[in-house]
């Protein structure tokens, strides 16, 4: 199907989106099982590829009907994909051994040939806290030793001495994760749910992802005036520490393109059941529905209608105008066939708007 492009003007505060991605949680259901699951993330990753994304990124979800392990679902995507960047979005970091991530990762990275993306989190999200053994301390606290352990790791520092000996270590010998590769840490990312934690991972020297939930905002500020704030603080911190301009910032947002009556009805009722149920819209069959919503959350918008109706919108939100990667936020109960068509859709009829060019295929 061949669909013509909205033309439009780029507004002047509108950055042009260099890269246009995905976010999809490599969900299941009762019916089909996992493995169905994710072989169809998989098939996704390769036809977003076809379509020219840029990058594609999984969400991490445990104990649920959700993609609850990244590194070793992406090792297998780079074997059947060439280009598109494989990222986390996001890895909460008090659930995490820093090392043993650092390890997982660069062996994953190395073997999709430097593709990989890794947006970490240091939340506060307790949820699961007593499974993994996180009692009788700061969770946050504990999340950000976790990460600056983590990134000592990922940068090849060394981490021990060895003082005594030991088993398969001379004295002196100086240990560091193996296999270690050298650029991933310049691909590591904060996800950000706050100005403070945009500011960390200004400080920190990482990138910026921001989703489709927000803490902290000020009274009476929409999502859109919120997010940009953020962005805008990240770039400002990273410009006066580091005195060079900061990486991209990427933003994940609900962009529903409909170029059919019947899919804008589908999107327009995805739409209400997020503004209804927020966070625990749109689950597969045999989902854990959250007990409650985060308490003083925002949530994101939905971007739905026709192209010309979705590129209007998109232009009109400040925090989108700011990022310079869109990051489509698939529904998570959408399932293979629905979701290469709003991804089809979405590269065919909006992004052109934003002066996105897909990606060369060799």
């Amino acid at each position: 199907m061949t669909i013509a492009v909205p033309t439009k003007s780029l507004p002047g505060s509108f950055r042009p989106k260099q890269r246009l991605g995905f976010n999809t949680r490599v969900s299941f259901n009762d019916d089909a099982g996992p493995a169905q699951g994710l072989r169809d993330g998989l098939e996704l990753f390769r036809q977003a590829e076809q379509l020219g994304y840029q990058s594609g990124w999984a969400y991490q979800r445990h104990f649920d009907h959700y993609l609850s392990s990244p590194l070793p679902f992406f090792a297998a995507v780079g074997q059947h994909t060439r280009h598109i960047t494989l990222g986390s979005a996001v890895i909460p970091m008090r659930y995490q051994d820093p090392i043993l991530l650092a390890e997982a990762a660069g062996t994953t990275d190395l073997l999709i040939g430097g593709r990989l993306e890794l947006a970490i989190s240091t939340g506060a999200n307790g949820a699961f806290d007593a499974v993994f053994g996180i009692v009788d301390t700061d969770a946050r606290t504990e999340a950000k030793r976790r990460q600056a352990r983590f990134l000592s790791a990922v940068s090849g520092e060394i981490l021990h001495t060895v003082t005594e000996p030991v088993q398969g270590a001379p004295l002196g010998a100086e240990l560091r994760v193996t296999p270690h590769s050298p650029t991933l840490r310049s691909r590591i990312r904060q996800g950000s749910a706050s100005l403070s934690s945009a500011i960390q991972a200004a400080e920190l020297g990482i990138g910026l992802i921001s989703g489709t939930v927000l803490h902290d905002q000020a009274e009476g500020e929409t999502f859109g005036e919120y997010q940009a704030r953020i962005i805008e603080a990240y770039r400002a911190t990273w410009r006066e520490i580091w005195t060079t301009e900061p990486p991209p910032v990427a933003v994940a947002a609900s962009v529903l393109v409909g170029t059919t009556a019947e899919l804008r009805e589908k999107y327009a009722a995805y739409d209400l059941d997020r503004r209804t149920n927020g966070i625990a819209a749109s689950r597969p069959k045999g989902a854990l529905a959250p007990a409650s919503q985060p308490a003083g959350a925002l949530i994101s918008p939905v971007f739905q209608g026709t192209p010309d109706q979705v590129i209007e919108s998109v232009f009109k939100d400040p925090g989108l105008s700011a990022a310079d990667e869109l990051v489509l936020f698939l529904p998570p109960a959408f399932g293979l066939t629905e979701n290469i068509r709003l991804l089809s859709d979405l590269a065919q009829t909006v992004a052109p708007a934003f002066d996105w060019s897909p990606a060369l295929q060799h």
